[in-house]
């Protein structure tokens, strides 16, 4: 096989991967908070405790994955210009 022949293979192999866990798991753990729904700090002790509530998942712990996020918004957008 060409090296170009390969290259498209494997990025369809890549690209059809994810759009399967896009499909079986829409949602992914929060980057900033690593899906805990909250950040970590110590007390004077040096004990952890529970810090404020993560804004960008607002305190899930959950994130919709980019590729679901293209998804819904190509289907509103669809349904929305084929509805009478």
């Amino acid at each position: 096989m060409t090296p170009i022949v390969l290259a498209i293979a494997c990025l369809m192999v890549v690209t059809v991967g994810y759009g399967g866990l896009c499909v079986a798991s829409p949602f992914g753990d929060c980057r900033k908070c690593s899906g805990m729904g909250h950040a970590l700090k110590t007390d004077r002790t040096g004990r952890l405790k529970r810090g404020k509530d993560c804004r960008h998942c607002k305190a899930t712990g959950k994130r919709i994955r980019t590729g679901r996020w293209l998804y819904n918004r190509w289907a509103r957008i669809y349904r929305a210009g084929t509805t009478d």
